[in-house]
């Protein structure tokens, strides 16, 4: 008989036999590993990427200053701070009118992603200690998804050039979703392709409003510090199942998330 065939089998019995009924151990171990099976199958980890796998926030906070130095122009002021609460589209506006680019605002946007999307392909690189918690949820076979606000080719550019590809089953982006992560859709996503239900679900996040969205639709979160959102850090703990500062604490994290 296969061993697949076998598995399957014991995966069927485990549902309908309790361990203080096995007659035999061939009977009991095969209860076993359809325990531990439906225990993997129920567990799944979400990743952010910018600000959690990658340490990346920076590039998108001097995205418009580099886009402007292309045409030799001074910033007038902090333009970070200008842009952060805007969409892409506002932010074009707002550089066009402001510094009277003869520019239409998509060739803003496109000029703007250009910058991001080289520096993705280019420089991003992990945060210390990630790796690490990535490589051991590959090797235990707990599954792994994306979901992320920045769209795909820069993420892909990325991941292509540090190999972190194999380790997630897919990667999910708001702009394909339709939705941003104020909403659970992409989450739902996330658990659907992983078969991870919400008790054995985590989402990793540096963001408040994504943790928010996970924290209160019963996901379990771990909210994880980065520069970009240092005045911020009281609001991510309060939807935090777990707060990290880094990635350094690996093995105390696998423990208190009962991998």
């Amino acid at each position: 008989m296969a061993a697949n065939s076998v598995e399957k089998r014991a995966k069927q019995r485990s549902f309908v036999i309790e361990e203080k009924s096995c007659k035999t151990s061939v009977l009991c171990s095969f209860v076993s590993i359809g325990k531990e099976e439906e225990k993997i199958m129920n567990k799944g980890i979400i990743f952010d990427v910018d600000g959690t796998i990658l340490d990346s926030m920076k590039i998108w906070m001097d995205a418009g200053k580099i886009y402007l130095d292309k045409f030799g122009i001074e910033e007038k002021e902090n333009i970070a701070e200008v842009l952060f609460d805007l969409t892409m589209a506002e932010g074009a506006k707002y550089i066009k009118e402001t510094y009277k680019l003869d520019k239409t605002i998509q060739e803003i946007i496109d000029g703007i992603n250009s910058v991001v999307y080289e520096f993705y392909e280019n420089e991003a690189m992990p945060k210390d200690g990630v790796l690490e918690f990535i490589e051991y949820l590959y090797e235990n076979k707990i599954p792994m998804t994306v979901a992320t606000s920045t769209d795909r080719p820069m993420i892909e550019a990325a991941f292509k050039r540090l190999g972190l590809e194999k380790y997630f089953k897919k990667i999910f982006t708001t702009t394909e979703v339709g939705k941003g992560k104020d909403n659970p859709l992409i989450f739902e996503k996330a658990m659907e392709e992983m078969k991870s239900d919400k008790a054995g679900t985590w989402l990793m996040d540096d963001a408040f409003y994504s943790l928010n969205t996970a924290y209160n639709n019963g996901i379990n979160t771990v909210g994880i510090y980065d520069d970009s959102s240092k005045l911020h850090q009281e609001t991510v703990k309060s939807v935090s199942t777990i707060y990290i500062k880094d990635w350094t604490q690996v093995k105390q994290l696998i423990a208190d998330m009962n991998l």
